[in-house]
């Protein structure tokens, strides 16, 4: 590719040629930056797993009623609070540990962090005190937050914009493996040995992000928000993501469709628990669908992401994904109208994590293409924190009482329909240009000069 040296150009969206064997199928997926990912999302996965289903599976068999399991749900807000201090984790370093890098003594920080919130929830007792239940849960959400902050950041950095792809595919492919061992551990140990012990032996999942950290090294891609230091660098840090991300053209729209595209999935995911309790599955049927068949049909879907992505490009698999994620809703719908039905239960847990892993990869790889390599962590945060925060605003406020008026049937209805807006903006984007003007510098390389 010929062009004056140092001219960006656009990488999200290209089309690589098929691989010609089985090794070079296999060979990107083991380079250092994406099992690194792997790693990452490992650590990134358990704390939602802790403040998720384990936690309304806990309250559930405790007694306390839906509308109290569905606004501890509200407890997820925190994550989507993370741009409030997601300029910290960019712009200051931290003394001593900030020898070893800002991503790496980050990492460290906030790992230390979620496994001391965690270890504080494990000794909770909801029957006791359910205020200081929802504080301890609040707790886990902030450093699991800081935790998300700054390993998405690092994610993003030590990938190429080649590598965005498979490194999503491979940090969901931890964030599943994280969560999904996390929960199945925890309700194993919790039925011999209780809740504190399950939670509290949990809290090792915060490592294998450090691992990583620790092996790769601070990030080559690493740029500083600013050269000068002290006040101006941080309101730097602070002011320069937005003005950055508005200068683009239609950064409104992109940041409407980040907005509202995950509304009906959050909202149908955050109450699947509550589904299953009321149809009277047991903790080991669940372990086994919910946890088990799940786990697997979303690697497939990760699997089946990546190569959608290669062969369809970044904008026409986003759409696919979108779609298939809202349609997976219905099913859910299905399996309250049937009742209780163990093939009903395993083809709706299937379909949706199916989906669910698709969009992992592609939906991911393009909000990580939208961020300035200057701003990665504020970038990313403010991201990632919008993408979910109207389905998770409306599940705690709304869920509960929506369940128990109109019944499953209806509200996951409800769920497939609140999917719609988020597929027929991104279908007008691509039509209009916006999701290629969008990208930012982690989607770009340099082209190199003409020899």
């Amino acid at each position: 590719m010929s062009g004056r040296q140092g001219r960006p150009i656009l990488q999200a969206d290209s089309v690589t040629p098929a691989p010609q064997g089985w090794w070079d199928s296999i060979r990107p997926y083991l380079e250092r930056a994406p099992v690194a990912a792997f790693l990452l999302g490992v650590s990134s996965g358990f704390p939602y797993a802790m403040i998720g289903a384990t936690l309304t599976t806990r309250l559930a068999q405790d007694g306390i009623d839906k509308k109290t399991v569905t606004a501890f749900t509200l407890a997820f807000l925190v994550y989507n609070l993370k741009p409030l201090w997601s300029w910290v984790v960019d712009g200051v370093r931290l003394p001593v540990l900030g020898r070893l890098g800002q991503r790496v003594s980050w990492i460290i920080l906030a790992a230390a962090l979620v496994m001391a919130a965690v270890a504080n929830l494990a000794m909770q007792d909801p029957k006791a005190d359910i205020f200081q239940v929802a504080v301890a849960a609040i707790l886990v959400g902030l450093a699991g937050a800081t935790f998300d902050i700054v390993i998405d950041a690092y994610r993003i950095e030590i990938l190429k914009p080649e590598q965005l792809g498979i490194g999503s595919g491979m940090s969901q492919y931890g964030w599943r493996i994280g969560s999904t061992a996390a929960g199945a551990l925890a309700l194993y140990l919790a039925a011999r040995h209780g809740w504190e012990a399950a939670y509290l032996a949990c809290a090792l999942f915060a490592l294998p992000a450090v691992i990583a950290a620790l092996w790769n090294g601070e990030p080559e891609r690493h740029r500083s928000p600013a050269e000068r230091k002290g006040g101006s660098a941080i309101v730097q840090s602070i002011i320069g993501p937005f003005v950055e991300f508005f200068q683009r053209q239609g950064a409104p729209l992109v940041l409407l469709f980040i907005l509202v595209h995950k509304i009906g999935d959050t909202l149908a995911n955050l109450t699947f628990r509550l589904l299953f309790d009321d149809l009277g599955y047991t903790n080991d049927e669940i372990a086994i669908y919910d946890v088990g068949i799940g786990f697997w049909a979303y690697l497939i879907g990760i699997f089946v992401g990546g190569i959608i992505y290669s062969r369809m490009g970044m904008k026409r698999s986003v759409l696919v994904s979108l779609i298939l994620m809202a349609v997976s809703n219905f099913s859910f719908a299905l399996l309250a109208a049937t009742g209780k039905s163990n093939i009903g239960m395993a083809g709706a847990i299937g379909f949706e994590n199916f989906a669910s892993g698709i969009g992992g990869v592609v939906v991911v790889a393009y909000f990580s293409a939208l961020c300035d390599l200057r701003f990665t962590a504020a970038h990313y945060a403010l991201i990632s924190s919008a993408a979910s925060i109207v389905g998770r605003f409306v599940t705690g406020t709304t869920a509960g009482a929506l369940i128990e008026q109109f019944g499953y049937v209806q509200f996951y209805l409800l769920t497939t329909a609140a999917a719609v807006p988020g597929v027929l903006l991104f279908w007008w984007m691509m039509r209009a240009g916006l999701v290629d003007l969008s990208v930012g510098t982690a989607g770009k390389v340099e082209e190199k000069s003409i020899g």
